[in-house]
C-alpha cells in the first residue's frame, strides 16, 4: 500500500520548534522527490518546502526560508522539517506529498501525486 504519514505536529510557543516527519511505506524516496505544505482555515494550500531526490537539492517557499530545514533520511525511508523560530502564521495542518518530476522550483499542489492525512502545527502562547 502506498502510503505517506506525518507526525510531530502539536503546540509550540512563538519562537519554538518542531520537527515533522514524513514516513513512506509502499515505494522508496529515493525514486521520487517530496514537498512538504501547510493550509491554514480558509487559506489554499501553499508550498512549504521540496526535496529533490538525486542531488539533495533543496526549496523553500519565502516566507520560510532561513527557518525551516527539510532533509531526509533514506535508510528510514523519512523526510523530515524543521522548523525553528516559530510565529502564529506558521499554524497550519501541514502535509507531504510525492512527485517525480524533477522539478528546479517549488512545484505546486497539482503536480504531485500521493499526499499524506497531515499533522496539525498550532503556534500560539
Amino acid at each position: 500500500q502506498l502510503e505517506l504519514v506525518e507526525s510531530g505536529g502539536g503546540l509550540v510557543e512563538p519562537g519554538g520548534s518542531l520537527r515533522l516527519s514524513c514516513g513512506a511505506s509502499g515505494f522508496t524516496i529515493q525514486s521520487c522527490n517530496i514537498g512538504w505544505f501547510r493550509q491554514a482555515p480558509g487559506k489554499a494550500r501553499g508550498g512549504v518546502a521540496y526535496i529533490k531526490s538525486d542531488d539533495g537539492s533543496t526549496y523553500y517557499g519565502n516566507s520560510v526560508k532561513g527557518r525551516f530545514t527539510i532533509s531526509k533520511n533514506n535508510a528510514k525511508n523519512t523526510v523530515y522539517l524543521q522548523m525553528n523560530s516559530l510565529k502564529p502564521e506558521d499554524t497550519a495542518v501541514y502535509y507531504c506529498a510525492r512527485i517525480y518530476y524533477d522539478a528546479t522550483y517549488l512545484p505546486n499542489p497539482n503536480e504531485y501525486d500521493l499526499w499524506g492525512q497531515g499533522t496539525q502545527v498550532t503556534v500560539s502562547s
